[in-house]
């Protein structure tokens, strides 16, 4: 059976849309540029989101202290030998807010990155409040001659949501920045966390009809992590009646519905996410990996007749 993105697979893959877009395989070199974020640095406010844990997805060749061209260098070594069906590599800035500098030093560090013979693009994460007129219009002309995606923490629908766990911003200034960014060709991505507190299941599931309102083109979700050093492991150690841990087989069941009522033209990047152990402090799923999630996701899209839009009414 072929689905309206043009493939057997029962959701519209990553690695099917840049098949689409590039004809080959594409391969993610994550890069440290030492930028920082203004939910720490006073500017939003400080602590960060009480989540979030960098070290915890940061892989450890990445480090500000090397060069962006060090960084690319070590990362495309890497992947040469776990990967070897890549040819070409997109720039990964994800650590921090990776708009949140000067549009010069912006320049230079991407201008850097571009100017390596591998490199078709760049993947930009950051948040919705460290964009303006200026930083975009900088990267839609990027844009013009080179692949370029935004992808926006955005984390939840629900403004309630945001202010307890900090994040800085509400959901309209995601809709804001996600609008003005897709209004200038720019490709646009969202990352959100299924299991924040107070997020009960038919809330997250609703959440698929506000997301198919965004202009996206790429949504990455993750289950609900509790990493070390963070505010969230503080609060869950004092309440953890706060927190609902799904299991993998609860989270695949939610996961599945809200895919379900996600658009098709929407690419599902990622459902769920993994770090080393290390770092966790709360339940986890034990040490699976990402490429063993998807292929859990797909067994049981496949069982139960299960595909990405199939409830959509759009």
């Amino acid at each position: 059976m072929l689905y309206p993105w043009g493939d057997d697979r029962p959701f519209n893959s990553y690695s099917g849309y840049f098949k689409r877009l590039f004809g080959s395989r594409m391969q993610k070199l994550t890069i440290n540029a030492g930028f920082t974020c203004p939910n720490r640095d006073g500017r939003v406010g400080t602590g960060g989101c009480t989540f979030c844990n960098n070290e915890a997805f940061t892989p450890s060749y990445c480090t500000p202290a090397k060069s962006v061209t060090q960084q690319l260098e070590e990362g495309i070594a890497f992947h040469r030998n776990r990967y070897r069906t890549a040819q070409r590599y997109l720039a990964y800035f994800q650590s921090f807010s990776n708009t949140y500098a000067p549009l010069e030093e912006l320049r230079r560090i991407y201008d850097e990155a571009l100017a390596h013979p591998l490199v078709a693009g760049l993947v930009i994460g950051t948040r919705p409040d460290c964009v303006d007129d200026a930083v975009l219009d900088y990267f839609a002309d990027v844009a013009r001659e080179r692949y370029v995606i935004i992808e926006y923490g955005i984390e939840s629908c629900c403004d309630a949501t945001l202010q307890a766990v900090n994040r800085g911003h509400d959901f309209a200034c995601a809709r804001q920045a996600v609008e003005a960014t897709a209004a200038r060709g720019i490709h646009t991505g969202a990352h959100f966390i299924l299991g924040l507190p107070g997020e009960s299941d038919d809330m997250l599931i609703a959440s698929a009809d506000i997301i198919n309102s965004l202009p996206l083109n790429t949504v990455k979700f993750h289950q609900l992590q509790i990493f070390r050093d963070t505010p969230m492991a503080a609060d869950w150690a004092q309440h953890p009646e706060r927190y609902r841990f799904r299991t993998l087989d609860e989270y695949l069941d939610l996961f599945i519905r809200i895919l379900q009522r996600l658009r098709p033209d929407l690419v599902v990047e990622r459902f769920a996410g993994e770090a080393p152990p290390r770092y966790h402090c709360g339940p986890t799923w034990g040490l699976i990996r990402n490429e063993q999630l998807l292929a859990r996701l797909e067994k049981r899209l496949r069982e139960t007749g299960s595909y990405q839009s199939q409830f959509w009414q759009g």
